[in-house]
């Protein structure tokens, strides 16, 4: 039994690791991935242990733009400084080389939106550009298919700053 407990103290620290590391609000299905694809904690184990730590104060659940960001809260940082020592040496290597391939990945994700949605015979479609979480830049618009809007969804992930540098363009 105190072996349960000491694995379940090291599994929400090395979450409270991993969300001090990346250092920017993420969805539920990014901090997912991440713990899964390196297989340190199972899914149902996961999602409990996230409850667990929104309830206790130590991660923040932001709702925004009908998104769901979960960040360290300040008694997050506090808690892992302090038990920072309890998480094995392996997996912080694990979770620092992850991180250190993807951050520019995951940043993108979290920072570069682009969703539509169908109303009637139109097509609404919102495109996000964000910088540590404050909006640069934010256009909705509607087109006619879900073919263009799909297209036009994709190419705006694919390289946000040169619409951004474009549009910025024509007001000069």
């Amino acid at each position: 039994m105190f072996n349960d407990i000491l694995e379940l103290a090291e599994n929400k620290l090395l979450l409270l690791y991993i969300f001090c590391k990346i250092n920017i609000p993420i969805s539920n299905s990014h901090i997912t991935q991440i713990v899964l694809e390196n297989n340190l904690i199972n899914y149902f184990s996961l999602q409990q242990f996230l409850s667990e730590l929104i309830e206790s104060g130590l991660i923040s659940d932001i709702r925004k733009d009908r998104q769901h960001m979960l960040s360290i809260t300040p008694k997050g940082r506090d808690a892992l400084e302090f038990f920072n020592s309890r998480i094995p040496e392996k997996k912080r290597e694990i979770i620092d080389n992850y991180i250190k391939k993807n951050i520019v990945r995951i940043k993108n994700d979290v920072e570069v939106s682009a969703d539509y949605e169908q109303n009637l015979d139109i097509y609404n479609v919102s495109l996000r550009l964000q910088n540590d979480g404050e909006p640069i830049m934010e256009l909705k618009f509607s087109v006619d298919s879900s073919e263009r809007a799909k297209i036009i969804c994709s190419l705006w992930k694919q390289d946000p700053e040169a619409f951004y540098g474009k549009i910025i363009e024509l007001f000069e």
